[in-house]
């Protein structure tokens, strides 16, 4: 497989490499101009145009071409560099529209904890991967070097014309928590080598250089679960640059959890987090439909309380339905004939339901795993269930306002937007979802400002932020933009966050708090110096006094 995916590797860079300029400027000119006459610009608009270009002496271009040689033109004068025109002739422009480059790296493959019966096992992959999703494949392609993996994706961006001065690093691979230290350190730190485009000789220099550098990390994820979440592991988190954790809640159902081996009650995932929110790290769970002992209606009830359970309430979700594979335990129960799973109607019509549940403070990240159809034995294999559900919630008049269904993406700002407070409690804190919205409801910046209660029934489980208000997120929509980049009319770089941040200081500051703290990512600390902020032990601060 590692040969085949080289090969494939091989074979995009011949048929992308650049084309020369020489004598076929004017062609190119022409084409560039064609294509940027076309809007919107539909595959079938680009390969007619390449197909008449090539009739005229220019060979096929691929869209990489097309961008390298743009920027080629624009360096030598024969263009003019507008942005714009950039993101039309974008591949996949969606990759880069919610405001930052994600750059997904895998950990090596390594024992889990757990003994879900659900989760396959591919001896090649980490814990719950299968060797032939995209990530898994790049990953083993690359021998599962952090480096390696993160330098090919940032080159991939970049070569379909996708701005890297921002970029959220995910770290996947099971449970984070259960590898070794130092191979944790280590793993981060051969990341922000990449990023930084030098070998530092620890992690902490690599850190400092990342700060402003041209690639900077503006957010750090790892997954793990949430009986390994304590106050040191937290602590260790935080060296590290982690900004958000993302934990397999998969059910609230004791007896579900049970009967899927999932090795935790629903207790340890309140106390995780409590823990992680008063930490100030954003929440991503994981939950999931058609477990073991699971029912449809039995599943739109347990996800009504993810919202109705203060303690649980995360910032941002992954629906996953379980799906039947060969070599996960959960296929023997299956043959057995204890264990059947939904049908297409039955996933569509409980997505709906759950997604009209969904609140506006909430982004739902993925509604259904990416894996390949082919591995799946039984059950749905449709990977567009989130717009089949869309399109039954439009009909019914209900549309989902979770975050990401209202963000402004690649739409122009209008100059009238207004401020919304979402305020919601949770066990341990007071959260303020602040945002700046359309008149038609579509969000073009958000923050989340916490605040810890004041009678918590134990000591903040960290001192440090005893009397602190928190920032866990500040998020500007719209396609991403490089640090110092001019805005042509989109949700970035107009001072959209910068408001946020002396509302989120104002509220805090009247409701009592002595300093405002934000769990800043390593390539966001120069971003929030700006505002007053310094770094202070794993975070940063500001006075209010």
């Amino acid at each position: 497989m590692a040969d085949t995916s080289q090969a494939r590797e091989a074979e995009w860079l011949a048929r992308n490499k650049p084309v020369a300029l020489d004598g076929r400027e004017e062609l190119l000119v022409e084409l560039i101009d064609e294509l940027d006459a076309l809007r919107p610009l539909t595959s079938r608009g680009y390969n007619a145009a390449v197909r008449a270009f090539a009739r005229r002496g220019l060979p096929w271009l691929s869209k990489s071409q097309v961008l390298d040689a743009y920027q080629r033109l624009c360096t030598a004068g024969r263009l003019t560099f507008d942005p714009d025109l950039r993101t039309h002739l974008q591949m996949k422009p969606m990759r880069t529209q919610a405001g930052v480059a994600v750059v997904t790296v895998l950990t090596k493959p390594y024992p889990c904890p757990g003994k879900c019966i659900f989760c396959p096992t591919d001896v090649r992959m980490p814990k719950s991967y299968l060797h032939d999703e995209p990530g898994a494949q790049r990953a083993e392609r690359h021998a599962f070097d952090p480096f390696a993996q993160t330098a090919s994706r940032l080159r991939a961006l970049e070569n379909i014309g996708h701005p890297t001065g921002k970029v959220e690093l995910l770290v996947l691979g099971g449970t984070w928590s259960s590898y070794r230290r130092d191979y944790q350190a280590w793993f981060i730190k051969r990341c922000f080598d990449a990023l930084n485009g030098f070998e530092a000789a620890g992690l902490e220099e690599a850190q400092v250089a990342n700060e402003t550098a041209r690639r900077r990390n503006v957010g750090l994820v790892v997954e793990t679960r949430q009986d390994h979440i304590d106050a040191d592991e937290l602590r260790w988190f935080r060296r590290l640059g982690v900004t958000k954790v993302q934990v397999g809640i998969q059910s609230l159902d004791e007896r579900v959890l049970a009967l899927n081996q999932r090795g935790h009650d629903v207790q340890s995932t309140r106390d995780a987090f409590r823990l992680l929110r008063l930490a100030g790290f954003k929440i991503h769970g994981h939950w999931m439909a058609n477990l073991l002992g699971a029912t449809p209606d039995g599943d739109a009830a347990d996800y009504a309380h993810l919202w109705d359970d203060p303690t649980i309430r995360p910032d941002e979700l992954k629906i996953y339905p379980c799906m039947l594979l060969s070599n996960a335990e959960l296929h023997d129960v299956w043959l057995r004939g204890e264990y059947t799973p939904y049908t297409e109607e039955q996933l569509v019509d409980l997505l709906a339901r759950c997604k009209a549940q969904t609140p506006p403070y909430t982004r739902l990240t993925r509604v259904v795993r990416d894996f390949p159809t082919t591995n799946v034995v039984a059950g749905n294999k449709k990977a567009n269930l989130r717009q089949l559900a869309q399109e039954r919630l439009r009909e019914a008049g209900t549309p989902c306002r979770c975050i990401r269904c209202r963000e402004i993406r690649r739409d122009p700002v209008p100059a009238a937007l207004v401020f919304h407070d979402l305020a919601y409690d949770t066990d341990a804190t007071t959260e303020h979802f602040l945002s700046y919205d359309t008149a038609d409801d579509r969000l073009a910046a958000f923050l989340r400002l916490s605040l810890p209660r004041r009678d918590l029934p134990q000591p903040h489980p960290f001192p440090e932020l005893t009397g602190c208000a928190m920032i866990r997120e500040v998020h500007v929509y719209g396609p991403a933009l490089n640090p110092g980049d001019d805005n042509r009319g989109e949700a970035q770089h107009t001072g959209l966050g910068a408001a946020l941040i002396e509302r989120a200081k104002m509220m805090a500051r009247a409701a009592g708090y002595s300093r405002l703290a934000v769990i800043s990512a390593v390539g966001t600390r120069e971003y929030y110096r700006r505002f007053g902020f310094a770094p202070d032990g794993l975070y940063m601060a500001h006075s209010l006094v």
